[in-house]
């Protein structure tokens, strides 16, 4: 009868033991593999941020092309535009010297050519404020242009930072775009 009583308590001894280790072994798994869903779910998170920080940056360096394009056309109209003031400017300074030797050699026509010198340093006079209209122009625009690329230069190099940054996603990224 004894030997029943042992061998009952052992039976029942172990059974529990079995079971105690069981709950233990599934509550860890289910602790590991919660952890590593949390883990998973911040990379997705960080990876997603990055994305959009991607397409922003991707969309602001679209914007920022077009700037630069838009000031080097201005700057290019802007040259254009005085190069043909300069052209009319040789062009009256010539005719300017034509009229002084006329001048000097003919007296008989001496008021037409005098009244057409005038005329001529008067369309020079004209020509010449142009020009230093169109030269500021031209710097302006040149200066606008530098602006455009710097700022154009500024989202490349965010975009490089960011496009190594997810290379390596383990690293906090830099600086999010503005």
């Amino acid at each position: 009868m004894q030997r029943v009583y042992f061998l009952i308590v052992v039976v029942f001894g172990l059974t529990a033991a079995a079971f105690g280790q069981t709950t233990s072994s599934d509550s860890q798994t289910l602790r590991a593999l919660l952890n590593e869903v949390r883990e998973l779910r911040q990379v997705l998170q960080s990876s997603l941020t990055r994305i959009q920080s991607a397409q922003i940056l991707l969309s602001r360096l679209q914007i920022q092309e077009l700037a630069v394009t838009r000031a080097s056309q201005h700057l290019d109209e802007a040259r254009s535009e005085l190069a043909e003031v300069q052209a009319v400017l040789k062009s009256e300074a010539a005719e300017i010297k034509h009229f002084e030797d006329e001048v000097r050699n003919a007296a008989e026509n001496a008021a037409q050519v005098e009244e057409a010198l005038k005329r001529v340093k008067s369309d020079l006079e004209a020509s010449t404020n142009l020009e230093r209209q169109r030269q500021a122009t031209e710097i302006e625009a040149e200066e606008q242009l530098r602006t455009e690329q710097d700022k154009l230069n500024s989202l490349e190099t965010q975009l490089d930072e960011l496009v190594k940054n997810m290379d390596n996603p383990g690293e906090p990224s830099g600086r999010v775009p503005r």
